[in-house]
């Protein structure tokens, strides 16, 4: 008899011999604090995973999270070169190495005799992962920089894709995608619990319920629904600390954010009949606010708490390297990806970055706005 999926979920997780997983470009802090918590889940499976992120190291607002620090930028290591030399009849004395003109030259030395071409074989291992958890993925293009420098390892090892979005391609070998979900933290709520509901400790349901937490917007967002607010319930009986999660994602805001929230709100623009709210911030206020890049997650989070009748909200700022980069998030059913289709912005339906090279801040703004 087939097995069911959650049972293939948990079969496959049991054949692997150390899984990675994925955050894709754009997950948000529902992405990473998912990741953190199937991380410790997979650990009590006695599986070792480890973690990496398309945007880079933990957003500093999830620093509360145990396990926040093993998030890694970029895949490093995957796969190892192996030079074998054949010493049954001719052992060696002593190896060495060193650089030349960028070129790594190895050093053999024989106790006697000597070797030729044929004692030795040159290969390399199979990949350090045998297994990916995509955590909010709609295809394999998000992964960003993690898939487009490493095609091969993605085409040649098991998927499971877990997400909650409608535009989801179920690339994976196993697709946990749940419409009915808001968030990837309930999607894996939903997913463990049917597996083994004790697998969730405190800290997992944390994890999860920051997801959860992060994604609706302390459950303010109109996508909320009573399915997700008894999984929530369920999650705070499981330990979940509601009052950490909510102090660092919405009242530990740092003098510099609010001085850069300020100078964001005295530039607030408004297009009523596109429903479209955006402002401004050149390095100059950045400079004179005392914050830097990753405190926008935050402005733009207080600019859409600022405008509850906005369906789009954006945030255009001038980047340290010189660059016009806008921010974007979108009220469904509208879809960032779509409506700015024509700007080539990256992340997904909901929340995208777009960058415009060479133009001025004010003319991002009219290509933004005139869309």
């Amino acid at each position: 008899m087939a097995l069911g999926q959650t049972q293939q979920v948990l079969e496959t997780i049991k054949r692997a011999n150390r899984p990675l997983i994925c955050v894709p470009r754009g997950a948000g802090s529902d992405g990473y604090a998912t990741a953190i918590g199937l991380q410790k889940v997979l650990l009590k499976l006695e599986k070792k995973a480890d973690i990496v992120a398309a945007d880079g190291t933990t957003p500093k607002n999830l620093h509360f999270l145990p396990g926040h620090e093993g998030v890694k930028p970029t895949l490093e290591n995957l796969r190892r070169f192996v030079i074998e030399m054949d010493a049954s009849k001719t052992k060696v004395d002593e190896l060495t190495y060193e650089m030349k003109d960028d070129k790594l030259v190895i050093h053999l030395s024989p106790k006697k005799g000597f070797w030729d071409a044929k004692d030795m074989n040159v290969s390399s291992t199979g990949y350090r992962y045998d297994l990916i958890l995509c955590i909010g993925s709609p295809d394999l293009e998000r992964c960003a920089q993690l898939y487009t420098d490493h095609p091969d390892f993605f085409y040649r090892t098991p998927i499971i894709n877990i997400d909650h979005a409608t535009e989801n391609e179920h690339y994976g070998q196993l697709n946990v995608v749940d419409l009915t979900a808001v968030s990837c933290g309930e999607v894996c709520h939903d997913l463990i619990e049917a597996i083994e509901p004790g697998l969730m400790d405190e800290d997992v349901a944390t994890a999860f319920l920051t997801g959860m937490i992060a994604k609706t917007k302390s459950f303010k967002s109109k996508n909320v629904t009573p399915k997700t607010l008894q999984t929530a319930s369920k999650l705070l009986s499981r330990g979940a600390k509601r009052d950490l999660i909510v102090h660092n994602l919405y009242r530990t805001r740092s003098v510099p954010t609010l001085r850069l929230w300020g100078r964001a709100l005295a530039r607030l623009k408004v297009d009523s009949a596109k429903q479209m709210v955006w402002t401004l911030l050149s390095q100059q206020d950045f400079l004179h606010a005392g914050a830097e890049e990753h405190d926008l997650p935050d402005v733009i989070d207080e600019l859409i708490a600022s405008s509850p009748e906005a369906k789009i909200v954006a945030l255009i700022y001038e980047s340290p390297n010189k660059e016009v980069v806008a921010l974007v998030r979108a009220e469904r059913p509208l879809d960032v990806l779509q409506h700015f289709a024509s700007l080539k912005p990256v992340g997904n339906s909901e929340s995208a970055k777009i960058t415009f090279t060479g133009k001025t801040i004010v003319q991002a703004e009219k290509e933004m706005t005139g869309i």
